[in-house]
């Protein structure tokens, strides 16, 4: 999963790609390297980003998706509001990549209306507030509970599993001891019995281990992407496309194993 961001305050790229006609090459790119799925943002979400309006958030991202309509790699949102899910999903979104999980029932019901995937993503507390002294008793077994429980409330719902995704959400809400667990144990999340997503790319966390800035975090990010895999990670949100996807290549075929749909 190849990440859009189509924002002026990403942490990880500066907002070099804020625009549509830079959004669009980028994406472009992307696909070249071999992303399978596209990842297309608005708003920011990085720990202190300020909330954007939902009217501001379309005007960013359905241009793009809109734009993309013509590349025939599935397109996913990343985004929690309700009217961006509905409006994202018409100009030809197939997938939603939602932060809060679907807790919002106007976003629930979005869903369920139409035929896309979901990601159903744990955090704690909200992009202004959520690494303020973050506290678990068991960070692996309460991030499982709660994905279990979403799970549930999207099939109740009328979402088929078949059309779920999970995404433990590292570095939202999480110490680096909090992700760290997470990554050595990712493979309990398996258990839950859909996909699971892993988005490590560049995140703080490489950064306290490597001591890299965000833009000299790459090959980090690699080595976590190829870490995630390997404990059964069938979905990783990279930002350097062309990197993960030959480290994955390497490693699919020493193992004899199936990890590469494209490039």
């Amino acid at each position: 999963m190849g990440i859009v961001n189509i924002t002026p305050d990403s942490f990880s790229d500066g907002g070099i790609y804020f625009g549509c006609d830079a959004a669009l090459g980028h994406a472009r790119k992307l696909i070249e390297e071999g992303a399978d799925i596209l990842d297309v943002g608005g708003e920011s979400t990085r720990p202190g980003a300020l909330p954007v309006s939902a009217e501001e958030e379309l005007e960013r991202v359905i241009p793009v998706i809109e734009g993309l309509s013509g590349t025939h790699i599935p397109i996913s949102l990343d985004s929690f509001k309700p009217e961006v899910i509905r409006k994202a999903l018409a100009a030809g979104a197939s997938m939603i990549n939602d932060i809060n999980a679907l807790q919002h029932p106007d976003a629930l019901v979005a869903v369920v209306e139409s035929n896309a995937a979901v990601c159903l993503m744990h955090k704690r507390g909200n992009p202004q507030t959520m690494q303020e002294q973050p506290t678990y008793q068991d960070v692996v077994a309460e991030i499982m509970h709660f994905l279990r429980s979403r799970i549930e409330a999207a099939e109740n719902a009328g979402i088929a599993r078949s059309r779920i995704v999970v995404d433990p959400g590292f570095g939202f809400g999480k110490t680096l001891a909090h992700n760290l667990a997470l990554l050595r144990d990712l493979g309990s999340f398996n258990k839950l019995g859909v996909p699971l997503l892993a988005g490590l790319s560049r995140k703080s966390m490489l950064g306290a281990i490597t001591g890299r800035n965000v833009e000299q975090r790459d090959f980090a990010s690699v080595a976590a992407a190829l870490l995630a895999v390997q404990r059964g990670a069938k979905i990783v949100r990279v930002h350097n496309v062309r990197a993960t996807v030959d480290a994955l290549k390497v490693w699919q075929t020493v193992n004899g194993v199936n990890v590469i749909k494209h490039g």
